[in-house]
């Protein structure tokens, strides 16, 4: 199977790059399965019952989350209920929803997974133990193609992770600080990048407008982040070709606005 993981949706522009690129990008690489993570989906903030509707109209097939999921509270209540949207599976015990969700790919399961990290984060249960136990389990019911959705600040938590479990999933990606790291790499059978970067605004402060930022960067008083109206854009996507559980194949995609090329970087195989 031939999946693929957009990251780090931002606002309108994230969604519009998407509609106009995703489907043409999936028939062309012949992607089986498409994840993406866009708790910053809705003006930056959370995801509404329509965006989320526009993503899956779009093509992707699982929404992940991160510490922004509840900002839309009322709405993420209903879509953790009734669309296949995740949030962080280590949220405390008790909370609505999952981060753990298996679907059936060309006759096969993959289980998708959404997992947050603790340094700069709200409350969880500690990641790596919890990884451990899902996976344990997912084993055991035979399930052998894993992806995970890794929602952290520190790429050190997030590389401690994929030593954990290489060998033990099909594939790791990170999310969060919506920078991309140029680190794609498949070892031990497992495809593994630090941040997949965002979807959105490329010429601002992690996808939203700079004024705000600056401020904060050079007053100390903040505000509230607001998308820009125009920017330049950019679609950023991780396919991983799994068999049998196993990596066998990672590239990454950039679609950049203003270029008709994609920019194709392949995984180093170690």
């Amino acid at each position: 199977m031939r999946i693929a993981f957009i990251g780090d949706i931002v606002g309108r522009p994230g969604r519009k790059i998407i509609k106009e690129n995703l489907q043409k990008i999936k028939n062309e690489f012949s992607i089986d399965f498409i994840i993406a993570n866009a708790e910053n989906a809705s003006h930056g903030f959370g995801l509404t019952i329509k965006n989320c509707d526009e993503l899956l109209k779009c093509g992707v097939n699982i929404i992940t989350g991160g510490n922004h999921s509840f900002d839309k509270r009322a709405d993420m209540m209903t879509l953790l209920e009734t669309k296949p949207v995740l949030r962080p599976d280590n949220y405390p015990k008790g909370l609505i929803g999952s981060g753990v969700r298996v679907a059936e790919v060309n006759g096969e399961k993959l289980a998708v997974i959404n997992l947050m990290g603790q340094f700069a984060m709200p409350t969880v249960e500690n990641p790596f133990n919890w990884a451990t136990q899902l996976i344990d389990s997912l084993h055991n019911e035979g399930i052998k193609n894993i992806f995970i959705d890794f929602h952290a600040e520190a790429t050190s938590e997030k590389r401690v992770l994929f030593m954990m479990l290489k060998n033990k999933v099909s594939a790791i990606c990170g999310t969060h600080t919506h920078v991309g790291t140029d680190d794609l790499q498949i070892s031990d059978n497992t495809a593994y990048l630090t941040d997949i970067g965002l979807t959105g605004c490329r010429d601002n402060v992690i996808g939203m407008d700079k004024k705000i930022p600056i401020l904060k960067a050079t007053t100390g008083l903040g505000g509230h982040f607001e998308i820009p109206s125009t920017c330049k854009t950019i679609l950023q996507i991780m396919v991983v070709d799994i068999q049998e559980g196993k990596a066998i194949n990672a590239f990454k995609i950039k679609k950049l606005c203003n270029k008709q090329e994609l920019i194709l970087t392949n995984a180093i195989i170690d």
